[in-house]
């Protein structure tokens, strides 16, 4: 079903698109940003509760600096120093982390551009976006097709499939903050989650992955038995200490398509699975979360929802050991997310 969401500052229409199963589930999302507004699960009594966070309007996604329900591309996370090369050739990005680094694709971001509509019925839309050559600084017109589907099992599948006429940097990912209480109801640092991921990236501190992949083993980072998040969130341990919280790349096992990850609210006993066929998952604990105006006159402050952006890892394209990054020219980028709730 399509509604009006109202006009940019540019003029242009954006619409809402809400997607149902016969369970109870929905998810709204819009062709503004090929953003997730809305997320309703039913909880253990059978009350429906929106576990994401968001705006209230289209003026405050176009001007909200969270990335509240977010597609974000070219390339989620961070590159060091805010330049590459490929294939010879340097390319400069824009720096919006730290006054040297890029993050999140840098200043010209994908969710804040109207997205065409492909398709779309009840349970699925597909949003589509020409990025030109040079767009964010990356190489390449890349064609990008975003997709939501919501399935009879519960499941919130996000779909990206994009092809490039030149090599170029791809690493897309959603940057949904979730709450499993209810997007109002507070910290989410009492979910309890699990990581399947015996490592995670070590990181400098601007949060520039060093290269040096660390083990779980003995650290407040292993999640690989399920634990509350604020059990050891402010544990005397660096890397928490530098990123202020959990916001870090997890290096996943397995290869393919599996899950990756869970998270669990005691209080509404709703369940979240993450799936995933990408190498690594970013666990961000909504640490620079501070006083977010959100729906319905809720205030988002720090911790009250927490991510799970699956992704290669960052900086990828600095570190020889890291799974590479590149889509070549005319090669088919394709990678599949889903947030499964039982």
């Amino acid at each position: 079903m399509k509604k009006e969401f109202g006009a940019t500052k540019n003029g242009e229409k954006a619409s809402c698109y809400v997607l149902k199963n016969s369970k109870g589930m929905e998810a709204v999302v819009s062709d503004f940003g090929a953003s997730l507004l809305k997320l309703y699960v039913p909880d253990k009594d059978g009350k429906t509760q929106d576990v994401v966070l968001g705006y209230e309007t289209l003026e405050d996604y176009e001007n909200g600096g969270d990335s509240l329900g977010a597609t974000v591309g070219r390339v989620a996370n961070r590159i060091g120093m805010a330049e590459f090369e490929l294939n010879g050739k340097k390319y400069e990005l824009t720096k919006n982390d730290n006054g040297k680094n890029t993050l999140h694709g840098g200043i010209d971001f994908y969710n804040k551009r109207m997205w065409d509509v492909k398709e779309e019925d009840d349970t699925h839309v597909v949003f589509a976006l020409v990025s030109p050559d040079g767009d964010q600084g990356f190489p390449g017109e890349v064609k990008i097709e975003v997709s939501y589907t919501i399935t009879e099992e519960n499941e919130l599948k996000i779909h990206y499939h994009a092809i490039s006429d030149q090599d170029t940097l791809l690493n897309m990912t959603n940057h949904s903050y979730f709450n499993l209480s209810g997007h109002a109801s507070g910290t989410a640092w009492n979910a309890k989650v699990w990581i399947d991921a015996d490592a995670f990236t070590e990181t400098d501190a601007e949060l520039i992955p060093t290269g040096t992949v660390v083990p779980v083993e003995g650290t407040p980072m292993d999640f690989r038995k399920e634990k509350v998040v604020e059990k050891e969130i402010g544990a005397d341990y660096t890397p928490l200490k530098l990123a202020g919280g959990y916001d870090h790349n997890w290096v996943l096992n397995g290869k393919g398509f599996r899950k990756a990850a869970s998270a669990e609210s005691e209080e509404t006993g709703i369940k979240m699975e993450v799936y995933t066929d990408l190498p690594g998952i970013q666990f961000y604990s909504g640490n620079f979360l501070a006083g977010s105006k959100g729906k319905e006159g809720a205030v988002y402050e720090k911790g009250y929802g927490i991510c799970f952006e699956t992704q290669y890892f960052p900086d990828a394209i600095h570190k020889e050991n890291f799974e590479s990054p590149i889509t070549k020219a005319g090669e088919v980028y394709d990678t599949t997310t889903v947030y499964k709730f039982c």
